[in-house]
This record gives C-alpha cells, structure tokens and sequence, in this order.
C-alpha cells in the first residue's frame, strides 16, 4: 500500500497485540475479576505471576498506546485528504459515524467491552483539536486526564455519604458472593440468543454510564496526546534517539514505581471498593510514561532494525488492525462463552496468558499471509469503501 509509515503500523500492531493480554481476562472469568483481582479465580504462584505482568506491562498501557496513535490517525486522515484536495470534514464524520456503528454491532452482537464505539464519539469530538499546537494538545490532554482522575476521586471521597443502599450494591459488585459469581458463569456458558439481554445490558452502560464518567475523558486525553506526538515526529521514529531513551527512563523510572506503588496500596487495603476510586489512580497516571515506554521500545528497536522478520509481521498485523481486533473478540468469544467450548470461569490467568500467546503466533502468520494478496484487512477496506463512498480497490 502506497504512503505507510512502518513505526505506526508497527505501533499498532504491539498495541493490538499486546491489548488481547487484558481482554481475555473480561472474555474468561467474571466482570468484577478484571479490577479486583481477588473476585475470582487463583493469585498465588504462576496466577499471581502472571496478574503483576499482566498489570505492569500491559493494563490500561496498551489501551493508551491504542488511544494515541487513534489521535495521530485522526490528524494523518485528515492532512492526506487536504492534500488530495478532498472534503476532509465530510470524510471524518463520515468515517466515524461507521466506525460508531461498527463499535455498536460488536458491543451488541459479539463482546460489550467494545472500544470502537467510544473511539468514534471522541473522534468526533476532537476533530476542531487537529490543529492546535503540539503543547496545547499535550496540556489539554492532560487536563482531560485528570478530569477522569477527579471525578473518581470525588466519587470516593464522598462515597461515606452514599445512600447504605448504594454502598451495599457497590460492594456487591466489585466482590460479588458466590451465588452472584455462579449465576454469572452459568450466563456465559448459555447460548448466544440467551447471553443477548445481559450483553445489550452492559454495552448500554459502557456506552452512556462509562463512557461519561471515565473512557470519554481517558481516551479522548490519549487521542490529544497522540495528536501532539505524532505532530512532533515522535510516534513516527522522526524524533531524536536520546528522546526515545528519555522516554524510556520515564517509563521505568517514573512510570513502573508509581504502578508497583499502586499494587502495594491495593493489598494493603485488601482490595475494598476504595481500590475503585483511589488504589486506580496509581495505574490510571502511571500508565502513560509505561506505555511512552513501549513506543521508545520500538522506535529503538526500528533504528537499529533488530529484528526484522517481527516487525514486518507486526507492521502487518497494525494494518489490518481493525479487523484483527474483532477476529481476537469472535475467537476469544468461541473459546470461552456457552456457544463455543464453554471455558468460561474455568481457566485460570496463567493457561490465559498461555491462549493469549496461540492467538498471537496465529495473527502473527495471519496477517503478512493476507497482505501478501490484499491491500487491506476485510474490515479495513469495508470501512475505507463506506467512507468514500465507493468501493475501493482490494486484491494486490
């Protein structure tokens, strides 16, 4: 395909990749387990292992590094299309509004967890921010960070004012009782059409509930930061390599601490509700100069052209992005839920880890097998069709 810059396909082929270690964990074990480790399952030895990686590395990292380059994508779209003298407003809004309903259809029909959704809405939200500078982006991507940082921790500090009605129902849902737990698993391990009213549930509540108290102003903040980090060369491998080693030393100078500071907190607090509101903030911030880290990690490794065999079958993966995203929600849904082979609640985070790593190694031959016939993923080219409104060309 004409005109790809490898470092932001390489990008989005780790984040994409490196996302699925977080989302299996919604896709196996019961709700309340993927921000309370304690709701489910075992956290000793190689389990317990296998949650710090998991958190360290990988939670709320890869959904930031995914939220940045989705900025950058935005302000990339949109100069490619003033520069071929096309109606660059019309195509954005056109392409979000799919990208919206394609969010709606996966949240509804196959996963609720969908990210696609809250996607389009910020893109649409930040399309007037293309052109502020790089340091206007930054600060006001911060700030929206620390919008969602502040309601969670209004939320908590007055959480002793609630209602005992609703005090009782949060405890309930972030440590639910074993009957609670049972009838969980048992709805996952139903048929599609019987799931159908609990996922419709919950994708409406990420959708309105979550998406204004938390993921609007988290990824909207990210996208800004991308906005600003491509601009200035950054997130293309432009940028000088003493500032991908500063990134670096943030991340494990700064970043890992403040995450690891964030672990002792939760245990020492035995992971009550109060790890909602406060014990999350410590990942909540520390993640992004974690996942600066990341992007450091393969700027440098594209420098020094280390293995090149993996960063094409990554470079690969990141152009069909879109599409390897909901192949991972269609297999991780056929491996764990009723109408596949039912695991769900039956596989502990250590053998997760080991299936997140057979999905790897097969959209990593996958995807340079695809690309070597067709200039897009299947769900790339639909959506480029829809935005253009015409189709557009597939086979190499």
């Amino acid at each position: 395909m004409r005109d790809r810059i490898e470092a932001l396909d390489m990008l989005r082929g780790m984040a994409l990749l490196g996302i699925l270690i977080m989302n299996v964990q919604a896709f196996a074990m019961p709700q309340a387990a993927y921000m309370n480790p304690t709701a489910w399952g075992r956290l000793e030895g190689i389990d317990l292992v296998a949650w710090l990686v998991s958190h360290l590395f990988a939670d709320q990292k890869m959904m930031a590094l995914f939220s940045m380059l989705f900025g950058a994508g935005i302000v990339l779209f949109t100069e490619r299309a003033e520069a071929a003298g096309r109606p660059a407003v019309a195509l954005h809004f056109r392409r979000q509004s799919w990208l919206l309903l394609f969010g709606v259809v996966h949240a509804y029909l196959i996963w609720y967890g969908d990210v696609l959704f809250t996607y389009a809405v910020c893109g649409m939200l930040l399309y007037p921010c293309r052109r502020l500078s790089p340091a206007v982006q930054l600060m006001l991507g911060l700030a929206l960070l620390a919008v969602a940082s502040a309601i969670f921790l209004l939320l908590g500090g007055t959480m002793t004012a609630w209602p005992e009605a609703e005090r009782l129902a949060l405890q309930v849902e972030w440590h639910p009782p074993a009957e609670q737990l049972q009838a969980e698993i048992e709805r996952h391990r139903s048929g599609w059409l019987e799931q159908l009213p609990y996922r419709a549930e919950m994708a409406f509540e990420m959708q309105t509930f979550t998406l204004l108290v938390w993921g609007l102003w988290r990824a909207a903040g990210l996208m800004l930061i991308g906005m600003a980090l491509y601009r200035l060369g950054v997130l293309t491998g432009q940028a000088n390599r003493r500032v991908y080693m500063a990134m670096l030393a943030a991340a494990l100078i700064l970043g890992l601490p403040v995450v690891v500071y964030g672990i002792f907190w939760n245990f020492a607090n035995d992971w009550g509700p109060h790890s909602l509101f406060f014990g999350a903030q410590y990942n909540h911030w520390g993640s992004v100069p974690v996942s600066l880290g990341w992007v450091a990690c393969v700027m440098l490794a594209l420098k020094a052209a280390w293995f090149p065999g993996l960063a094409r079958k990554l470079a690969a993966v990141g152009r069909t992005a879109f599409s390897q995203y909901i192949l991972q929600s269609v297999l991780c849904s056929l491996i764990f839920q009723g109408y596949g082979l039912g695991w769900f609640g039956r596989v502990e985070r250590s053998e997760q880890l080991v299936i997140v790593l057979a999905l790897w190694l097969l959209q990593l031959w996958l995807a340079p097998l695809w690309m070597r016939h067709f200039q897009y993923g299947p769900l790339e080219w639909l959506w480029r069709s829809l935005t253009y409104q015409r189709a557009q060309p597939f086979k190499r």
